[in-house]
């Protein structure tokens, strides 16, 4: 009797220190309080990251729309310049060439040229041209070497050049889209002195030139 009641006993005790099948394994398997806050300091973590790539990018993305713009100002400024620069080009020419109407139609570039000799030195005469036709419009530019000898040129107003009596009045500057588009008669000279020879299909005065320029 005190045999089994020993025995009792003792599968009593074996079983209170084991307890329950698997208790043992899920307490070692539950997560400690450390553990869980270091995975949170790792999301963290890799969150900040993220969030610091994506600033980088758009800072990099600024500063290349910041260069297009910078480059696109300078070519607007640099062709701002050039238009400016073209302007006050042909406003000098300008200023520095007289308009002579009622041309006769057979006269010829170094004819004016003679004509308007004594008034200083020539750079060029152009005798504008009908674009359809070729034939000649009755009118003439003429571009001198400076502001004195223009000046000087329209002493000539109402004189008379083959015949006719010529209007002598300044050239006029042209305002875009609105000039006249002719054909004229052309001719170009060197520095040297002395005519060069006839330019046919030249360009002056916004039409093909048939003119006379002896510098």
């Amino acid at each position: 009797m005190e045999v089994q009641d020993a025995a009792s006993a003792a599968t009593s005790v074996t079983a209170a220190s084991t307890g329950p099948p698997g208790s043992s394994t899920a307490a070692a398997a539950a997560p400690t309080p450390a553990g869980a806050a270091s995975q949170s300091d790792d999301l963290y973590e890799q969150e900040l990251a993220d969030m610091k790539l994506r600033v980088a990018n758009m800072q990099a993305e600024a500063a290349k729309l910041a260069e297009i713009r910078s480059s696109m100002e300078t070519d607007l400024s640099h062709a701002e310049t050039t238009a400016a620069d073209a302007a006050a080009s042909k406003a000098d020419v300008d200023a520095r060439s007289v308009y002579i109407g009622n041309v006769d139609y057979s006269a010829t570039p170094e004819e004016l040229h003679a004509h308007f000799t004594a008034c200083g030195v020539i750079h060029r005469v152009t005798i504008l041209c009908d674009k359809f036709t070729g034939h000649p419009k009755g009118f003439a530019y003429v571009e001198f070497a400076d502001l004195s000898a223009a000046s000087n040129a329209l002493v000539l107003n109402d004189s008379l050049f083959k015949g006719r009596q010529i209007k002598v009045t300044a050239k006029r500057t042209n305002v875009p889209f609105m000039s006249t588009r002719g054909r004229g008669r052309g001719f170009r000279g060197g520095p040297r002195g002395g005519p060069r020879g006839y330019r046919g299909g030249s360009r002056g005065f916004r039409g093909r030139g048939r003119g006379y320029s002896p510098y």
